[in-house]
């Protein structure tokens, strides 16, 4: 039976234990140009030096008004390729993996003026109206996830995720609260996102893995349940989706709609549902905190790899000291042994 120091293999992806590093925004580079800086540098390769099987590295936009933020990551341009081709190599001589997460925040996009979305609807009353997107500019989106994402095998990282979640724009298309479009991308509301991931696809190696974030349930009055999820996933796993990040939620505080109090592991039978009814892998995620909460959720089978995000935030050696709680395999850094003598 896998425990969480476990090795995973997927594809021609290896990881050396089923401990996740999700996608958690820096909105730290100072220059508003997009390239990672030392910041980044440091907090991403602290957490390889930690133990960290996979590292996912935060939301990375496609478009320049694509960022929650004009202090986020992007990866736009050739020019963004060099910075994350060191970041890449660097985490890399820590044995850890590293993938990173494409998405466009849509309507959510704070300093854009304004931002698109597929209809207008702002996301609140302190958020612009968003201007919708034609159908053409719906079409260049979708290279663009497909540029960025060839950007990203340039760079060397070993996997590329796919941002279906939290009300960005992804989400935003195969939601019905947030899509009133009558043309094909209105119509069928899976489409734009199905396109993405066959756009990403054409230009991944085969043995890459695509991963995408989903929110399997929504948390605002006529939201969508995990069986509407699951049928618009069905249609991202035939695009070309090999493993689900199960999250939920962004279209409403946690809390609200009917939806669940935030408490540690609430997301993990929706990843588990996915898992069950899809037949895919799935990363489980949601105030794991908690090493044995971490552990459990591997043990159970209910998901395949664990996300741990605030706690890794708090503690950049989470797997190191995980393991050693758990009586698990994990090899402390050379220089640190010291620290870690009874």
């Amino acid at each position: 039976m896998a425990d969480l120091f476990t090795p995973y293999n997927f594809k021609n992806l290896t990881l050396r234990n089923r401990i996740v590093m999700p996608p958690m925004c820096q909105y730290s580079v100072k220059s508003e140009d997009g390239i990672p800086n030392e910041w980044h540098y440091v907090h991403y390769v602290s957490r390889a030096v930690g133990g960290t099987g996979l590292i996912i590295v935060e939301m990375t936009a496609v478009h320049p008004e694509g960022r929650i933020t004009n202090q986020d990551t992007g990866i736009w341009g050739d020019e963004h390729i060099p910075a994350y081709r060191r970041l890449v190599d660097a985490v890399h001589s820590y044995g850890t993996k590293i993938g990173i997460q494409l998405g466009h925040a849509g309507r959510k996009a704070q300093d854009a003026d304004p931002p698109v979305a597929p209809s207008a609807i702002p996301f609140n009353d302190s958020f612009r109206m968003p201007r919708v997107l034609s159908t053409q500019e719906i079409e260049q989106l979708i290279e663009a996830h497909k540029q960025a994402a060839r950007r990203a095998v340039e760079a060397g990282f070993d996997t590329v995720e796919i941002h279906g979640a939290h009300g960005y724009l992804i989400h935003q298309f195969h939601s019905p609260l947030t899509n009133k479009r009558e043309d094909a991308y209105g119509q069928d509301l899976a489409l734009f996102g199905e396109r993405v991931v066959r756009a990403v696809k054409e230009v991944v190696p085969e043995g890459m893995p695509i991963l995408m974030r989903v929110s399997a349930q929504e948390y605002v009055d006529g939201g969508y349940d995990v069986e509407y999820c699951l049928e618009i996933c069905k249609r991202y796993r035939d695009a070309g989706v090999d493993i689900f990040h199960v999250s939920s939620g962004g279209e409403g505080p946690i809390g609200s709609g009917g939806g669940p109090k935030a408490e540690p592991g609430y997301q993990v039978e929706l990843a588990a549902e996915i898992k069950r009814q899809l037949e895919v892998p799935v990363i489980a995620v949601g105030l794991l905190d908690e090493y044995q909460d971490a552990q459990d959720v591997i043990l159970s089978g209910k998901a395949d790899l664990v996300a741990i995000g605030r706690a890794m935030l708090r503690d950049p050696y989470w797997a190191i000291h995980a393991a050693k709680a758990l009586d698990g395999e994990q090899k402390v850094p050379k220089p640190y042994e010291r620290g870690y003598r009874s």
